[in-house]
């Protein structure tokens, strides 16, 4: 008795982990494009914040 209910669980718990790898989530090109457009957008205030940097040390007198 004490068998059957392992293989059971076994068995189960192959069949969960078999379903969620199955399910793994594919990137449609609308995903693809909103990654591209935040990686823009995050380089571009990058460059916008060190401008303001470069701004500022001008202002001081701090030229590089």
């Amino acid at each position: 008795m004490k068998f059957s209910y392992k293989a059971i669980i076994a068995t189960a718990m192959s069949a969960l982990i078999l379903g969620l790898v199955g399910c793994a989530p594919k990137e449609g090109p609308a995903e693809q494009a909103g990654k591209s457009v935040d990686k823009a957008m995050d380089q571009a205030g990058q460059k916008l914040e060190q401008a303001g940097k470069d701004v500022q040390d001008t202002a001081k007198g701090d030229k590089k």
